[in-house]
């Protein structure tokens, strides 16, 4: 449907925010929550300053997230509900939201990780401020649902505008605090943030997020991958950013370069494996294409299998779900 692209779109959006429309959404939104509009408008460069922001109003009154935000949400959900019926609700879910839901969930709780971990310098405090990051409507990450409401609901239409303009932002009784959009924002096919040469999620302020295929790292790590040899990648402690070294390196440039030895031969292939300190062994099948390059050469291919094979055709077999003594391919490719 063009309009769950649409709203695809405003989830994954960067660049300059249209302040003056989302603002706009921001008084709709409450005129439709049947509040007064909030007397300021407070702009912040991003969830991370938006946070602080949030926690330092001493006179914008109660939060009213719940009033222009979760209370309308429930009722459109419930009205479309019963039009639909649960079957039909759930056909409705599954051709909109839950398209987009995944995505942008996991993207919204990276976020609030990143912001615990910016401003929480003792534990005592990652509550507190999970608890202002609960207060904040999420903006262009509240995509998934909205687009479940597309054109059905004049009462999320303030909501709905905001996100097309803007970030997450913080509803008080007489005051709102709102994000600017990120300037950067990277993912791998999967939809997980990933870039191995800066930023994953970046915002105007320099609030940044780093992350190779979903997993967070230091910004500094990331520098250093390109000058990566197989001594410094055995000599990493942490065994998950070891992972990304090996990854971004290569499994068969790691192994043809660190000496290693095969432990198994048969007609599917050769298995090696290499032993690391405090994490699984790296074990991979070397196997050779029958069908012939344009030239008449043969091309290598490596795959990665469990450190619990023990012959190459158990590797191999692995790869196709099946155990050793099922695998019998007429040609190996």
């Amino acid at each position: 449907m063009s309009y769950v692209d649409t709203w695809r779109a405003v989830a994954a959006a960067t660049g300059a925010t249209d302040r003056p429309a989302a603002e706009d959404g921001v008084r709709l939104a409450y005129r439709r929550a049947g509040l007064a509009e909030p007397e300021r408008i407070i702009w912040a460069g991003s969830p991370l300053a938006g946070a602080q922001a949030a926690r330092s109003l001493t006179d914008a009154g109660r939060s009213v997230r719940d009033d222009v935000r979760t209370y309308p949400w429930a009722e459109e959900r419930r009205r479309v509900h019963d039009a639909l019926g649960p079957a039909g609700w759930a056909e409705h879910w599954s051709v909109t939201g839950a398209r987009l839901w995944d995505t942008t969930r996991a993207l919204a709780e990276r976020i609030r990780t990143g912001v615990v971990e910016a401003l929480a310098e003792k534990p005592s405090e990652t509550a507190g401020i999970r608890t202002v990051l609960l207060d904040a409507v999420l903006g262009q990450h509240d995509a998934a649902w909205l687009a479940a409401f597309d054109g059905r609901s004049e009462r999320l239409e303030g909501l709905a505008e905001v996100a097309r303009h803007a970030g997450w932002w913080w509803p008080y009784e007489r005051a709102v605090v709102i994000c600017e959009r990120p300037v950067a924002l990277h993912r791998d096919e999967a939809g997980r943030l990933d870039r191995g040469d800066g930023p994953a999620l970046a915002y105007p302020d320099g609030f940044a997020l780093y992350a190779w295929r979903g997993m967070p790292v230091p910004a500094a790590f990331l520098s250093e991958l390109p000058e990566l040899t197989p001594e410094r990648i055995r000599a990493e402690a942490n065994a998950e950013l070891r992972r990304v070294m090996l990854e971004y390196y290569g499994y068969d440039r790691y192994l043809s370069e660190s000496d290693a030895q095969p432990v198994h031969r048969d007609e599917t292939g050769i298995l090696w494996r290499i032993a690391l300190v405090g994490d699984e062994d790296v074990v991979m099948v070397e196997v050779v294409n029958s069908t012939p390059e344009p030239d008449g050469s043969h091309r290598t291919y490596w795959l990665r299998v469990p450190p619990s094979a023990r012959t190459a055709k158990e590797g191999v077999a692995w790869t196709f779900g099946l155990e050793a003594e099922a695998y019998e391919p007429t040609s190996q490719t």
